[in-house]
């Protein structure tokens, strides 16, 4: 006959064998969300840069737009003193020239919202 002490000695090694295994599985999981987790990382890390150097252009381009117009103010300060007809083709010159950096500053803003709208998808 079968001893019954050995019979729950052997069910109780087969469970800790079970838990044994069940707990390496978790750890494996584990690590994998380490790596997953530092993944996410790396990737707002680039994302961070890309949003930066999108800022940077912004400014860049702020920068030159602010130095247009103080020209342009010079222009027509010097216009002034000009016939009326002519004043106003120079004017209307100037108006362009604001309008292609305006559309250019548009186009940056485009960008860094591009940029944040991928940062805030991996965000979440």
């Amino acid at each position: 006959l079968v001893d019954v002490d050995d019979v729950l000695v052997l069910e109780v090694e087969v469970l800790l064998v079970l838990v044994e295994e069940v707990l390496v599985d978790v750890v494996l999981v584990l690590e994998v969300l380490v790596l997953v987790v530092e993944l996410l990382v790396l990737e707002v890390e680039v994302l961070l840069v890309l949003v930066e150097e999108v800022l940077v252009e912004l400014v860049l381009v702020l920068e030159v737009l602010v130095l247009v117009v103080k020209v342009c103010v010079l222009e027509v300060d010097v216009l002034l003193v000009v016939v009326d007809d002519v004043l106003v083709l120079e004017v209307l010159v100037l108006v362009l020239e604001v309008d292609v950096l305006l559309v250019l500053v548009e186009d940056v803003l485009v960008e860094l919202v591009l940029v944040l709208d991928v940062l805030l998808l991996v965000v979440e």
